[in-house]
């Protein structure tokens, strides 16, 4: 039996939790007190039946994209759906790819629906949907390691800026990846889009046949996941820096072709304490201890 939704504001009393089974959302508003109380209850609101929603659509989210016919009928399946149709032409993908960004999205539409805020982020599990007004912006830290969160590089977004969108994907993430990256960050017009990219690119970060790297399949672990027989990594050995620099370029290799169709604005991957950015001149990013070099975020601060 499921346990029933949590919706409760944290310590700070500045920012809101939401769970319900496998999402687990921080919410922070900006704006009049009034406008802040009125957003975070159009939030939880929202938020109540967003598991049942997707629940009752769950094997065709699970189906790879552009194989079934049948067109998802809830709002967020349809994010869902729209945002990994563009990846789908080349590479394997299916509609849980974009879930937790396009949840965040959701929600923050409700919040910014019902009231004027200045700005206001929609955190769920490092996959963030941000909202962001004249003059206003975020900064936001980029972790190495989702198992052992550790910031390593920082990104100022301004209002002015397109990217709305910010996920983390990788093989020591909470899903499923068929690469090697520890972490790959990607920023987006929107976040359920930024989630497709993100787990495309972290596949594409891999070493195939690599003796110190671990993999299965998918259904051995979750017998009833999107991935099926595919197999997952699930350990990866020490690799020599030229192993690790081969691996990396072909993250590049993806993330350069997805930029250069518009699908995202920037991403930055990690393996075993190296890093890669593109694009390699984006000024809004910074690595830590790395002055001369660019990166990306996926840990909200403020």
């Amino acid at each position: 039996m499921r346990e029933p939704p949590i919706v409760r504001m944290l310590p700070d009393e500045r920012r809101l939790h939401l769970h319900d089974g496998p999402i687990d959302l921080i919410v922070e508003a900006f704006g009049s007190r009034g406008a802040i109380c009125a957003a975070y209850e159009a939030a939880a609101r929202r938020f109540l039946t967003i598991l049942d929603e997707l629940c009752a659509e769950l094997s065709l989210l699970r189906s790879p994209a552009g194989t079934n016919d049948v067109t998802a009928r809830g709002v967020v399946a349809r994010r869902m759906a729209d945002a990994v149709g563009p990846f789908a032409t080349q590479h394997f993908i299916t509609p849980m790819a974009a879930v937790a960004g396009a949840v965040a999205e959701e929600i923050l539409g409700a919040m910014t629906t019902a009231e004027n805020l200045s700005r206001a982020y929609v955190n769920n599990g490092g996959d963030i949907a941000l909202h962001l007004t004249a003059g206003e912006s975020f900064e936001i830290g980029m972790i190495e390691r989702p198992d052992r969160p550790s910031l390593f590089g920082s990104i100022k977004l301004h209002a002015s800026q397109s990217t709305r969108g910010i996920a983390t994907s990788g093989w020591r993430g909470r899903s499923f990846s068929l690469g090697i990256a520890d972490a790959v960050t990607v920023l987006a017009e929107r976040a359920a889009k930024a989630d497709a990219a993100a787990t495309i690119i972290a596949n594409a970060v891999d070493l195939p046949n690599h003796p110190a790297i671990e993999r299965v399949p998918a259904r051995e672990i979750a017998p009833d996941n999107d991935l099926g027989e595919r197999l997952v990594t699930r350990a990866v050995g020490d690799l020599t820096p030229r192993e690790i620099d081969q691996a990396l370029h072909s993250g590049v290799v993806v993330a350069r072709q997805l930029i250069r169709r518009g699908l995202i604005c920037a991403a930055a991957f990690g393996l075993q304490g190296q890093s890669r950015v593109e694009p390699q001149a984006a000024q809004m990013m910074t690595l830590i201890g790395h002055p001369d070099a660019e990166s990306v975020g996926s840990v909200m601060h403020v």
